[in-house]
């Protein structure tokens, strides 16, 4: 497997349910590392690719929902697919408000299993572009001076240069010197591009 190939995490207690699950995941050319305990998966150090968590719901110790509620917690940022054989309709509710892909009941198809995987693959690689996109828009926001950074939340939020100019106590000419910068330090090519980079900075601080 090469350094980029997605990887598929499983966490279950039952031995032959791993290798079964460690051979269907590499049958379609993903990677696979199973796991006996939520333990053993935090000691892991995972690499820096695609990845979606294959879980289940009843496990020694801190169970797969519970798990689940700490990995949010504590950052861990992975799409989670449960597998249980003791699930119910409240239990299977209360995961995928939390976020879950998928409550699957064992026995499931290899096919259903592996259609979730690929959702949560899909959704872990969307993540993972729209945070370097917010993180080289924090690269340049954090290359303003504080001036500009003014500038540029009043000039984002609508309002035209004589305004900001007064709200400043500056000249109208300064202001659209400081606006020039902004526009070129934050890489953006129009007033609309630069409305868009404010939004996502502003959303990315918000899950920050």
């Amino acid at each position: 497997m090469s350094e980029t190939t997605p990887v598929v995490y499983v966490i279950d207690d039952n031995p032959a349910l791993r290798e079964a699950l460690d051979g269907l995941i590499r049958s379609v050319h993903l990677s696979a590392r199973t796991f006996a305990s939520t333990d053993e998966f935090l000691r892991f150090k995972r690499p820096d690719v695609p990845a979606c968590l294959v879980l289940d719901v009843r496990l020694p110790g801190l169970s797969g929902l519970d798990f689940q509620r700490e990995m949010a917690k504590s950052g861990v940022d992975l799409p989670v697919i449960f597998i249980t054989g003791h699930g119910d309709v409240p239990m299977s509710v209360r995961a995928l408000k939390a976020g879950a892909i998928e409550f699957l009941p064992k026995p499931f198809r290899d096919q259903d299993l592996l259609d979730a995987i690929y959702l949560g693959i899909e959704r872990d690689r969307t993540r993972r572009r729209q945070s370097a996109v917010i993180e080289a828009l924090r690269g340049y926001f954090g290359k303003l001076t504080s001036r500009e950074r003014q500038i540029m939340l009043k000039v984002t939020s609508g309002r035209p240069n004589k305004q900001i100019a007064a709200e400043l106590k500056l000249s109208e000419v300064t202001v659209k010197v400081h606006r020039r910068h902004v526009m070129r330090k934050m890489r953006a090519r129009s007033l609309a591009d630069l409305v868009r980079m404010a939004d996502k900075l502003s959303d990315g601080a918000e899950t920050a």
